[in-house]
């Protein structure tokens, strides 16, 4: 583990912590963690190396361990710490320990230097490759250090919980330029919502109609860092759609990407951007993505959002995914013009248990890249769907509902909509000129969002197991 260390908390664990929080009042408590492990080899914007540890398990320490507690101390057996450790190794997860400050703010005491440091030592004697401490403040404030086999202890950059809102404390407050073209958004929301959406590292997966409208706004919004996503050139016939493109583009044959950053650049926001051409599921994109703090889904591609669908569970980063469908009716008399908003987080439907992705179609487009002769021999034998006729789409619909996305990431940052944050799963049909919220249940069997085996798994091999 190296370079700078965040640490998510999951919000079904943040819940927990919490509860435990409250039940023991005025006194401190203690409790445990174990955390997956997030190794960012390259930061897209930065380059730098970085460590993010994504919460998996929260379990409160027995009540038979605890030994004592006061407003200003807590002591607890070390059986339970031991069998943590036991877990953590077997598994692969960091172990961590909480406690709290219920009268004053987080903030690491002598105390505190002098019990870690011989409780990391078991760690260390027991192979484990660190040791995490998060100390939580009466005030709300949140503090979290790792110490390391080498001696070394290192303050956590940030600490975000991750759910349908996001929360984030970070260790130190940054010298964000003053956004003087952003005031007007924060006589609504706030000083601080400038600053912290201009410190999120957002990426766009798909940079058509729906997405290019998506990395626009976040632009507009302030967002700071921005990563493009997309392995397709413009064609004439994206040019009804897609924001920024021109003719020029098509002839060239350019990459959306890049007609896209353009666009951003153009501005002269201060945004920094990063265009990557290739799929989402490919390796070379799997740093860059997790290095993200919330993910926009605005492709068609069923093999592609199979990926983020495990990828927000795995490692704790929302992903909104986007989708329209629209068609004239057989008929000939009206039409039917749907948009859907679907946001994923543990605790959460995936996509799949909402019926939203196709598996068979998912695999039929992966033979399609890594073997295109196959697939073409099975689309005339009649063994695969295959593509039909190109779907219709306008560029009203694709960018409204591109707001609608856009608009979930504000209410994670701000509740606006309510304390729960982003709406679960919004369906507007335009033709009937209204919105639903449809409530979806997992399948029993979903090891992704029914099972809490894969949430904060982290980096895992295969790759969010999944084989080929």
């Amino acid at each position: 583990m190296s370079g700078q260390l965040d640490i998510t908390i999951l919000e079904p664990h943040g819940l927990r912590i919490q509860e435990f929080r409250a039940r023991g009042g005025q006194d401190e408590a203690a409790a445990y963690l174990q955390f997956g492990i997030s190794s960012i080899t390259a930061d897209p914007w930065s380059g730098a190396s970085r460590t993010r540890l994504v919460s998996h398990q929260f379990d409160e320490v027995e009540g038979t361990d605890v030994r004592g507690a006061s407003p200003v101390h807590v002591t607890w057996g070390t059986a339970g710490f031991m069998r943590l450790l036991s877990a953590a190794k077997a598994a692969g997860y960091v172990p961590a320990i909480v406690h709290t400050h219920p009268g004053s703010h987080a903030f690491f005491s002598d105390q505190d230097n002098i019990n870690e440091a011989e409780l990391a030592r078991t760690a260390f004697n027991k192979g484990l490759p660190g040791l995490v401490s998060i100390v939580l403040g009466g005030d709300g404030s949140v503090r979290a250090r790792m110490w390391s086999p080498g001696g070394e202890v290192v303050d956590a950059a940030t600490v975000q919980q991750v759910g349908g809102r996001f929360r984030r404390w970070p260790r130190a407050q940054a010298d964000a330029a003053k956004a003087d073209h952003l005031d007007r958004q924060a006589r609504l929301f706030g000083d601080g919502f400038n600053a912290h959406v201009g410190l999120l590292r957002v990426a766009v997966v798909g940079c058509g109609g729906t997405g290019s409208a998506v990395a626009l706004l976040l632009a507009r919004l302030g967002v700071g860092h921005i990563l493009l996503i997309d392995d397709d050139v413009v064609e004439l016939t994206n040019l009804n759609r897609i924001h920024g493109s021109r003719r020029s583009d098509a002839s060239a044959k350019r990459p959306k990407i890049e007609v896209v950053a353009r666009e951003i650049a153009s501005a002269e926001l201060g945004v920094q951007v990063v265009a990557m051409k290739g799929w989402a599921s490919s390796a070379e994109m799997r740093s860059a993505l997790k290095a993200c703090d919330f993910i926009f889904g605005c492709t068609d591609d069923h093999a592609g959002r199979i990926m983020l669908n495990r990828l927000a569970y795995f490692f704790g980063i929302p992903v909104i995914d986007v989708g329209l469908r629209m068609a004239p009716l057989s008929s000939g008399a009206g039409h039917n013009i749907n948009g859907r908003v679907t946001t994923l987080t543990p605790g959460r439907t995936c996509l799949l248990c909402s019926g939203v992705v196709n598996a068979r179609r998912a695999a039929e487009e992966a033979l399609e890249r890594t073997n295109p002769a196959e697939f073409q021999k099975r689309k005339e034998e009649a063994y695969v769907i295959g593509a039909g006729d190109p779907a219709p789409a306008v560029v009203t619909f694709t960018t409204e509902m591109a707001c609608v996305a856009v608009n979930e990431m504000i209410a994670a940052l701000t509740g606006f909509h309510g304390e729960d944050g982003m709406v679960a799963n919004r369906a507007r049909r335009f033709h009937a000129r209204d919105d639903r919220f449809l409530a979806t249940t997992p399948n029993a069997a979903c090891p992704v969002c029914m099972s809490q085996m894969f949430w904060g798994r982290g980096d895992s091999e295969p790759f969010l197991d999944l084989v080929g």
